[in-house]
């Protein structure tokens, strides 16, 4: 596994959501098409898992947060960019999501929240916006973003 390969795994989903409205339909055709319990998920487990070990995933630390982008939108990942944070037992920074924002919660630890979901898609439609908070252990979140499109705020 390196940058590349990881990106090519994510570009995966973000093929299959290309176009698609960000909204709860589409939390639920990821939680059917790529669900926690099936291959695609623990290879992106296991692919953040090195990522973080070798150092090229979550290189940067903030607030007890570990984070990373590893893709700018590009027509490669149909127009999102890719971001990992490792957070446990805590919350991060309040933001909104302009266009939405598409989570994949990996626990690792104990039985991992984030935003009180389990293991599995979240999504977050346009304009949201929430002090992002990983409860009851450790966990990956993976976060796709159209265009992007993140803006961080004051609570």
């Amino acid at each position: 596994m390196n940058p590349q390969a990881f990106v090519e795994l994510v570009s995966t989903v973000t093929a299959a959501i290309a176009g698609k409205p960000v909204d709860k339909q589409l939390e639920a055709f990821l939680n059917e098409t790529f669900p926690a319990s099936g291959p695609l998920f623990a290879d992106i487990v296991s692919a953040c898992k090195v990522g973080v070990a070798e150092g090229w995933l979550c290189k940067h630390e903030g607030g007890g947060v570990k984070y990373g982008r590893i893709a700018k939108p590009t027509p490669a990942t149909h127009g999102y960019s890719i971001d990992v944070v490792d957070m446990e037992n805590l919350a991060g920074p309040h933001h909104v999501h302009p266009l939405g924002e598409v989570d994949l919660i990996m626990p690792l630890e104990g039985d991992a929240r984030f935003d009180g979901a389990p293991a599995g898609w979240l999504v977050y439609g346009p304009g949201s916006a929430h002090c992002p908070t990983v409860s009851h252990g450790r966990a990956y979140v993976l976060y796709l973003l159209p265009e992007g499109q993140i803006t961080f705020t004051k609570s």
